[in-house]
């Protein structure tokens, strides 16, 4: 390769995208340190302690991105059955061969590491949607191709939540903006399955039939307002027994298909229950650590709360909690501003992509990054349920630092050669 087509070849690259990868990781890494802090071993190296660990994380995340950006971008294309299927038989082994760590059985170990396959359940899962909708672009937008989309998808979280792990299945249910902007659903169904949800959580703070007597009285209403057209008052009758039918299944499933400590969690957000010392206390503590670090924060390796181990799993679902205590309000808008830019920066990098297959995998990208981001911040914060999911590439741990590398620059190589793939449709 001449000197030319290396500069082409650096050229091309998203290099600002890499920066807030990196400044990610760095900023992970020393909250890490401080979320574990230990006087008696401070070097940031120690590989006895997680922060040591997070440091070779890192290092062999530099390599295995920079090692994507040199494979020719077809091998991905090409590729994307076959990691979809290695995936699935690594979901199916770890329900034998898999470690129970907290109620999930979502590791396999593998010496001293344990490596999560639902992590890169979703990688192999935005690289086989990718790969069949781009297959499909030339069609019409149909059921069939939604069908065969949306059963990709729900074949790794049904694998998933046999571990069961209902946060890392969630995950995949982002994907839904994926077939929204390639057309595949359509703006009325993000407004029903919005309006599902208030209905859910209606359900779950009031009565039933106190509920589905105020529908009925809404339905009634509407029918009469709009009774010249026949077609309105079916379709007012059709919603009002669907959402009454969704009402009576809520109980079934709150009692059914969530588990104790998920029911308690959602219950503590509702505030129909007051724990602060039993199923509330994670939730409790990461308040106190998040709003003790009020508008600079205590400084670094400073927090009370994180020093003495009162926040859970702080450096992992709840690392955000390091951040605030220690950063303070300003620190933690930063990140959160840090994060916008990304995400912001890789919507445009998808719809910049002048093939099917690079535009489509971006917005899984995107779809995947922002709901970890969103519901990990808002977990610590109280807005919804805590479900256990990492904050990318800030969060301790291998298996997530690397899938969600991977993800991000197997994007970045396709914007990197997005005009030799622009014949690609």
């Amino acid at each position: 390769m001449n000197s030319l087509q290396k500069k082409s070849f650096f050229g091309q690259i998203d290099w600002w995208t890499i920066c807030l990868w990196f400044m990610l990781c760095m900023i992970g890494w020393f909250n890490i340190h401080a979320a574990v802090y230990d006087p008696d071993q401070s070097s940031l190296f120690n590989l006895n302690t997680n922060y040591g660990k997070q440091s070779i994380f890192i290092g062999t995340a530099l390599i295995i991105g920079f090692s994507i950006l040199i494979i020719d971008a077809n091998f991905f294309i090409s590729s994307a059955p076959f990691v979809y299927f290695i995936v699935i038989l690594l979901l199916i082994a770890v329900l034998v061969v898999g470690r129970n760590v907290g109620g999930n059985q979502a590791w396999i170990p593998l010496g001293s590491f344990r490596l999560q396959p639902s992590e890169f359940g979703k990688l192999a899962t935005c690289l086989l949607l990718a790969f069949y909708l781009s297959n499909q672009i030339t069609k019409h937008p149909n059921l069939k191709t939604l069908f065969f989309g949306a059963s990709i998808v729900l074949f790794p979280v049904m694998l998933v939540m046999l571990q069961p792990d209902t946060g890392s299945a969630l995950a995949f249910f982002a994907l839904i903006f994926v077939f929204y902007r390639e057309g595949y659903v359509g703006t009325q169904v993000l407004v029903i399955g919005g309006l599902a949800i208030i209905l859910f959580l209606l359900a779950l703070l009031f009565n039933q039939w106190i509920l589905i007597g105020v529908l009925a009285t809404a339905a009634g209403i509407f029918m009469y307002l709009l009774r010249r057209k026949r077609k309105n008052l079916i379709n007012i009758a059709v919603l009002f027994l669907a959402s009454s039918m969704y009402i009576l299944c809520v109980d079934f499933a709150y009692d059914h298909i969530l588990q104790t400590h998920q029911r308690n969690r959602i219950d503590i957000i509702l505030g129909k229950i007051d724990d602060p010392r039993g199923q509330g206390y994670n939730l409790n503590q990461s308040m106190i650590a998040i709003g003790s670090g009020q508008l600079f924060g205590k400084g670094y390796l400073q927090g009370t709360q994180t020093k003495y181990n009162f926040v859970p799993e702080q450096s992992t679902d709840f690392i955000f909690c390091t951040v605030g205590e220690e950063w303070g309000f300003v620190g933690s808008f930063l990140l959160i501003a840090v994060y916008l830019a990304l995400l912001i920066r890789l919507v445009n990098i998808a719809e910049r992509q002048r093939f099917a297959f690079g535009r489509i995998y971006g917005y899984g990208v995107v779809s995947i990054i922002f709901f970890h981001f969103f519901i990990n911040i808002g977990m610590t914060i109280g807005i919804v349920p805590v479900i256990g999911i990492p904050l990318p590439f800030i969060s301790y741990g291998g298996s997530s630092l690397w899938s969600f590398t991977i993800l991000l620059f197997i994007l970045l190589k396709f914007d990197s050669s997005r005009k030799g793939l622009s014949n690609i449709s």
